[in-house]
């Protein structure tokens, strides 16, 4: 692996790193708790947890929401955690879950089996309860944590509380070997752990000046995958009331029997081949040993790990249940960066030595689209785009991201509202590596969560771009808030697709071209 190699997952992790409540749920308290003397502290249905409290807004970090999922619970749903007696300290970071050392910006230290934590980011003194966003961080299901989203922006300017979460990553998070439980219910801890993260909010968030009857999922990469899942995910349903699909590749699910035939090959290869003896022989692995993901698609090139569907937890997949009506119906906003798949380009050459000569278009196409390469070289030529990187990227982008999210909000909005837009700052600052690369990234898969967060070593934005920052974050917080981003941003109206917001630092404005500019109607087609 190159010198600079270990530097990428970087860039992952921005991305990262390649989303009927009722106030008195189980455990929750009848109402708001009154002024404590200590605004750092509050009381959870397990113990009270100390968090900090900086000018503008509190931080309780590393909360746990469900057990150790450890030993028995290797593999199992998750569990609700201890009580304690004490007061428990919330002022460090808990442990990111397992993730490949190879993959991991930390080559795997501060990464753990016990990992089931999230962090409250919550106003400072809030006047009545605040709308909350529970946001799952992105990194193809096998990177990450909700850790390195700094949240404060959202909530100082916003007014809502944030609440970001680790869940189980990889194989850890989404072996489907049937071994592991009764048919139909094996894969998708990872999606379960999430689920327990939205019932605890449903029962404490009130304890930290949060509305437990106004709470929107939100998420990025494979965070907007989760979301995505949750709209038609039974055990999801009522644990939300609007949700934020930020560059979601929401229709690279697993099917339940070809990610059990993986999970056979993925169990053989740590060494447990026998079905009869794999349950056993899985839970009582060094968690070393299952540190690899298991890897069930593809989105072009890149690969990602996963939720099963066809399974109980998720019957349908997103895409077709939308299509079907059996989403959820709740307010939507949801979106694509204009320039998707460079970021993926970005990362084969720095990490795998792609080089993008011209005698690689027609085998990278191929490898995308198969039977259709001859088609998108002819509709995607490299002349066209002057790079054959950026003409690849160009046809991923347009086929797996903006025409598959065409087709998602076309479907959720004949059912419930649907705010769609397209982040488009080309000039977007991007980490180091990007900045090494012998082609543009442009407005680039996960450059726009950057205008939401204050992620740690992201470059400065201008004073341009800042203002762009800033109307984002009103724009989201007004859609947690209320279930709208505000009057100048219009629902999509179903069949017209047009009313797309284009989010850009020299204006933003609402346009009509999205679905031609990325030319839909091609990617709709078979030929």
């Amino acid at each position: 692996m190159p010198n600079r190699a270990p530097r990428v997952p970087v860039v992952l992790l921005l991305a990262v790193a390649l989303v009927a409540a009722a106030c008195s749920g189980p455990g929750a308290p009848d109402h708001p708790p009154s002024a404590q003397a200590d605004p750092a502290v509050v009381q959870t249905a397990t113990g009270a947890v100390r968090g900090v409290d900086p000018p503008g807004y509190r931080v309780f970090r590393g909360v746990p929401y469900a057990a150790p999922p450890v030993g028995p619970l290797r593999f199992a749903a998750p569990q609700p955690p201890p009580a304690w007696d004490d007061v428990r300290d919330a002022e460090q970071d808990g442990p990111r879950c397992i993730q490949a050392a190879g993959g991991d910006v930390e080559f795997g230290r501060q990464s753990d089996e016990d990992c089931l934590t999230l962090n409250v980011w919550a106003p400072a003194k809030p006047d009545k309860p605040v709308a909350v966003m529970v946001w799952f961080h992105g990194g193809s299901f096998v990177n990450g944590g909700g850790a390195m989203f700094d949240a404060h922006w959202l909530v100082e300017r916003g007014d809502i509380a944030v609440v970001t979460v680790n869940y189980r990553l990889g194989a850890l998070g989404f072996l489907a070997h049937p071994a592991l439980g009764p048919p139909g219910q094996v894969g998708n801890y990872g999606l379960a752990d999430q689920q327990a993260a939205l019932r605890w909010v449903r029962d404490n968030i009130a304890a930290f000046g949060g509305d437990p009857a106004r709470v929107t999922i939100a998420g990025e990469s494979a965070g907007a995958m989760s979301v995505c899942d949750h709209l038609v995910a039974p055990g999801s349903q009522g644990l939300f009331h609007g949700a934020i699909i930020m560059s979601g590749p929401c229709t690279a699910q697993a099917a339940l029997p070809d990610a059990q035939r993986i999970s056979l090959d993925y169990a053989a290869a740590a060494g447990c081949p026998e079905v009869a003896t794999a349950s056993g022989c899985l839970r009582g692995l060094r968690v070393d040993q299952l540190r690899e993901p298991v890897w069930y698609t593809r989105l072009g090139g890149a690969r990602l790990s996963g939720p099963v569907t066809g399974s109980a937890a998720l019957p349908v997949d997103p895409v077709a249940g939308a299509a079907d009506g059996a989403a959820a119906r709740v307010p939507v906003l949801i979106g694509t960066t204009r320039d998707e798949f460079t970021l993926f380009a970005a990362l084969r050459y720095l990490s795998d030595g792609e080089r993008f000569g011209p005698e690689r278009y027609r085998p990278l196409l191929a490898e995308a689209f198969g039977a259709r390469t001859d088609a998108v070289a002819e509709r995607y030529p490299v002349d066209r785009y002057g790079d054959v990187a950026l003409a690849y990227s160009a046809a991923v982008t347009d086929a797996l991201f903006s025409c598959s999210t065409a087709d998602l909000a076309e479907d959720l909005a004949r059912r419930a509202p649907v705010y769609a837009y397209e982040f488009d700052d080309r000039a977007a600052p991007a980490p180091e590596p990007l900045t090494t690369l012998p082609f543009p990234v442009g407005a680039s898969h996960s450059l726009d969560v950057r205008y939401l967060f204050d992620v740690g070593g992201a470059p400065d934005l201008s004073p341009a771009q800042q203002a762009l920052s800033h109307q984002m974050i009103d724009f989201w917080t007004a859609f947690v808030r209320t279930g709208g981003p505000g009057k100048a941003w219009p629902a999509l109206r179903p069949g017209a697709e047009t009313g797309w917001m284009e989010l850009r630092p020299d204006g933003n404005r609402v346009d009509s071209g999205f679905v031609r500019d990325h030319q839909c109607e091609f990617w709709r087609t078979d030929g």
